[in-house]
């Protein structure tokens, strides 16, 4: 049986994630819904589908079996909540949601519906993080002591101001942490394990009219004991590649965009030489450090095979709305530490609270 997927919200993102089911064997977009009809009706030119200006229209369309919400990041739990309660599977674009309490709204309705969630984090079905992670499986690091990623980008502000939900915290719900390095937050804790304890610095420097952060700095301590730095800015021009740093006592792995530029163990073993050639730098593009649509579709290609995959064999997609969660969780943890200017712990209780202006 063909596999149905119906897109809610026609903005940027979900053109990367039409391309990406169009290459899975057995899925089609069937429908799409936008409040403003001449969007919806494009989008359904675009890519052959149908089209919907009311969300419960498009849920009571039995060709749809998967929603993917594409909306900006603060409306995507009412959505997913009526996807999972129509009985559909439900992809959320990251962040899954903007706070733990709707997130947690989220992964409880699909839990009591029986329906599998996914969270997009492509980053971590790009073949050399793959190969990363099974360094750090195979504990050829020894002892990991040191995990940092950096996120220096460069956003325009006719970016910003291109949409009235961007730099916003009722939308966005954060600035480069919560938007651009969410991402890497993402593949750092998948790499080093949960994060137990938070400092961090925030500030806005190089963009007028947005109420979030620009630029930002994270320390971090991991449940393992080992720590590390998180630097997110949309304020770095030209815009530089991301870059993962993977350290231990037996190994150094730094990984820059899908480029390895240092890949050194105690013990080398035989596809070492392999993974050095073939991540050799020169190989990845610039994957959205300047221009947001500067990424390829080939990472949301993976993980929405693997959902359609979990959802037939009844099994567990390889990110879900727990992972989903985790991200949010920590990026709401370093919000709160630079609020404060105090040490925060993880897990965290509940949302911080945002002081007023």
């Amino acid at each position: 049986m063909s596999t149905g997927f119906g897109i809610v919200g026609t903005g940027m993102i979900s053109h990367f994630h039409a391309k990406a089911i169009a290459e899975i064997t057995g899925a089609s977009v069937v429908a799409c819904c936008d409040t403003i009809e001449e969007r919806a009706t494009s989008f359904a030119d675009e890519y052959g589908c149908k089209a919907y200006t009311n969300i419960d229209d498009m849920l009571a369309d039995a060709d749809v079996h998967i929603v993917n919400v594409c909306t900006p990041s603060g409306a995507h739990r009412d959505l997913a909540v009526a996807a999972a309660n129509a009985g559909k599977h439900v992809v959320v674009e990251k962040p899954l949601e903007i706070t733990l309490a709707r997130c947690d709204d989220i992964i409880n309705a699909c839990k009591e519906n029986n329906v599998r969630l996914c969270a997009i984090f492509p980053s971590r079905f790009s073949a050399v993080n793959m190969e990363l992670k099974k360094a750090v499986e195979d504990g050829r690091f020894g002892r990991l002591t040191l995990g940092d990623t950096y996120v220096k980008w460069w956003r325009t502000q006719e970016y910003y101001d291109s949409g009235g939900w961007r730099g916003t915290w009722g939308m966005d719900g954060g600035g480069a942490y919560m938007n651009q390095a969410i991402h890497q937050v993402d593949l750092l804790y998948w790499l080093m394990g949960d994060v137990v304890e938070v400092n961090g610095m925030t500030d806005t420097l190089a963009h007028e009219r947005i109420e979030v952060e620009d630029v930002g700095v994270a320390t971090l301590r991991f449940a393992n004991g080992a720590i590390g730095v998180i630097e997110a800015t949309t304020a770095v021009w030209p815009g530089l590649m991301k870059k993962t740093e993977i350290h231990g006592t037996k190994g150094t792995a730094i990984v820059e965009q899908d480029d390895v530029l240092r890949w050194e163990f105690e013990d080398e073993a035989p596809d070492d030489a392999k993974i050095r050639d073939q991540f050799k730098p020169g190989s990845a593009n610039t994957g959205g450090a300047a221009d947001p649509k500067a990424i390829s579709h080939v990472g949301h290609k993976d993980q929405l095979q693997d959902f359609v995959e979990a959802i037939q064999q009844n099994g567990t997609p390889r990110v879900d709305g727990i992972d989903g969660r985790k991200s949010v969780e920590i990026i709401l943890a370093i919000y709160q530490a630079a609020w404060t200017k105090q040490t925060v712990r993880l897990p965290l209780a509940g949302d911080p609270e945002r002081p007023s202006a």
